[in-house]
């Protein structure tokens, strides 16, 4: 069994990987986790190997400490696995691990060309060529930080839940700024997956991933898959692949 985790900005994603498949999962939040909080959403016998992907470095160094206090061998992508995708980022080490991940992942499990889309705290567009190279991508803000900062940064603007609006013209403070980022962010999808499928093929997959992509699907058009542990199952087929763990 493998323990796969996906250290995020927001949330910190295990899996337990069985027999190559993913039979339990759970998160918590980045900040303020402890390890027995862990082991109790887990819920299992912790396997003996963990393996991280982390875009966070002070987690990334507190949770590998503490799980080989436990006992288990840890490995960090990045460091101790490398992930095998042609990078043409400029600068290549600016480009987050997880997208990478992402990027392996997502091309052995749907093939290439393919766009990966992932509603995390950032929202991210990653471009991977029908050669499987990683061509790079965008960054734009999250939703739940688009909302914080409506409130932040006005005065009259309230705090409200991510919740889906209850119509598309809205006719209150709340359902108007629901309204706004879900629509918008489903035309911004459909619009820029557009363009880049005629850069990279027009039968490019598009794979929408990542904490909010459920919520934000039904918003978009066109052709798409949902894979919300898109990170966790490149996680372990990295493993695989490098450390022969089944």
């Amino acid at each position: 069994m493998l323990l796969s985790i996906d250290i995020g900005n927001t949330n910190i994603n295990f899996g337990i990987f069985k027999a190559g498949k993913l039979v339990k999962k759970y998160s918590v939040p980045t900040r303020g986790y402890t390890i027995a909080g862990i082991k109790r959403g887990l819920s299992a016998k912790l396997p003996d190997t963990a393996v991280i992907c982390s875009v966070v470095p002070l987690a990334t160094q507190r949770l590998s400490q503490e799980l080989r206090r436990l006992g288990l061998s840890v490995y960090i992508i990045g460091k101790d696995i490398k992930v095998p995708v042609k990078n043409l980022y400029r600068d290549p080490k600016q480009v987050g691990l997880d997208r990478l991940v992402n990027a392996y992942a997502g091309v052995r499990l749907y093939g290439a060309p393919l766009l990966a889309v992932d509603f995390g705290t950032a929202v991210t567009f990653d471009v991977i060529s029908k050669s499987g190279e990683y061509l790079g991508g965008m960054i734009l803000p999250g939703l739940g930080i688009s909302l914080e900062a409506l409130a932040e940064r006005t005065a009259l603007l309230p705090k409200i839940k991510l919740e889906k609006p209850s119509e598309f013209i809205a006719r209150d403070t709340g359902n108007s700024m629901r309204s706004g980022l879900f629509y918008g962010f489903g035309s911004l999808t459909t619009a820029l997956s557009e363009s880049i499928k005629k850069k990279i093929g027009k039968n490019a997959s598009v794979i929408l991933t990542g904490g909010s992509a459920a919520q934000i699907a039904p918003y978009c058009k066109g052709i798409y898959k949902i894979d919300l542990d898109l990170t966790l199952k490149g996680i372990f087929l990295l493993t695989k692949a490098f450390l022969g763990i089944q």
